[in-house]
């Protein structure tokens, strides 16, 4: 090939290649709907008899969630593989099968300067957003967890699990005295937290879980607004991870009315972060689950009346492969047939998080 030929090839791959896969984000937005496969997505799709926001995403992969010890994870094991890159036993946190504590990709944001956030729509203290954050045996140990969150500088907490921080019976520690020592503005009500313009926010807005849909209201969405609008102030950028954690819970009841509603409360989430990327251009936008519950099908529905049948072959998760959307600079990295330890790793080289 000549040389003239050459630098004609090259210049059209230039023009041809999406910006996604030339480009590095500064931002981050990781969502997780708990227990969303492509059954409860698809159901609240048919709810809310309008496109989702999710619909709107071009780069889409399946994603195998097996953990270290068995073929059907639970949400400890998930969510240590989706935040360390690490499988390990079920029931662990941030831990390795042998036990050893492993960082997360929220650990390595902090550490190189970027802005962190978690918002759940569960106790902080769950096993999703405890994977970010807690280094434990057992996922059970709720109070063990919390303290957990003293030991890294994250920027912006928003969920339930109070009671973990301030009535403990494990010790005699006031987590909540010690977070206002840490310099972190300590809020309770959604009003006190959307007034608040301070970086370190701790909004412990339930004693416990948030309610479920529809009574917890549109908390979800406008606690991720509010956390996206604290942390990009970061002139390094951010990493946050959203948690619709409820889906799961429905599945586990076979209620397919409340998992088409949490469903579609978790993407008015995924609208707030799709809308923020949109205007600031230079934020990755992924959304995945930790597994699958309730090995839900859909038998039959009716799109014009939203009308729906379904079946579950269990009260449990499943092995089922979920799927993975992204949007913006690095999207084009999720696509195709992806583990689920892959996202900490892509994400902390798309970041630079890796560079010395």
């Amino acid at each position: 090939m000549s040389k003239k030929a050459f630098l004609t090839v090259i210049i059209f791959m230039m023009l041809v290649v999406p910006a996604s896969a030339v480009k590095h984000p500064k931002n981050v937005i990781f969502l997780i709907g708990d227990g969303m496969g492509l059954a409860q997505t698809t159901a609240g799709m048919v709810k809310n008899r309008e496109p989702l926001t999710l619909e709107l995403f071009k780069h889409i992969g399946l994603v195998k969630t097996h953990s270290a010890s068995h073929f059907t994870t639970d949400s400890g094991a998930g969510g240590t593989a989706l935040a360390t890159g690490v499988k390990t036993k079920n029931g662990m946190i941030g831990m390795n099968p042998d036990s050893v504590a492993v960082q997360s990709i929220l650990h390595l944001s902090d550490n190189k300067g970027l802005a962190t956030g978690i918002v759940a729509a569960c106790a902080l203290t769950h096993a999703t957003p405890a994977s970010y954050v807690a280094h434990q045996v057992n996922r059970n140990r709720y109070e063990a967890i919390a303290a957990d969150y003293l030991n890294v500088d994250i920027d912006v907490v928003i969920g339930g699990g109070k009671k973990y921080f301030s009535n403990r019976t494990s010790d005699e520690r006031d987590l909540i005295k010690e977070l206002k020592n840490k310099k972190y503005q300590v809020v309770e009500t959604m009003t006190e937290l959307e007034k608040t313009r301070k970086a370190k926010v701790a909004g412990l807005l339930f004693e416990d879980h948030p309610p479920a849909m529809p009574e917890r209201g549109d908390f979800l969405p406008r606690a991720t607004t509010k956390a996206i609008q604290l942390l990009a102030t970061n002139r390094k950028g951010f990493f946050l991870m959203v948690e619709g954690s409820q889906i799961d819970w429905a599945g586990h009841d076979n209620d397919t009315e409340r998992i088409a509603a949490e469903v579609i409360d978790f993407d008015k989430a995924v609208k707030a972060a799709l809308d923020f990327a949109r205007e600031d251009g230079n934020t990755l936008v992924i959304v995945t689950a930790d597994h699958e519950t309730g090995a839900m099908s859909l038998l039959d529905g009716n799109l014009g009346t939203g009308e729906l049948k379904a079946a579950y072959s269990s009260g449990g998760h499943s092995g089922i492969l979920v799927p993975v959307y992204a949007y913006g600079p690095g999207a084009d990295e999720f696509t195709g047939f992806l583990d689920n330890t892959c996202f900490k790793g892509k994400i902390a080289r798309l970041l630079h998080l890796n560079d010395k």
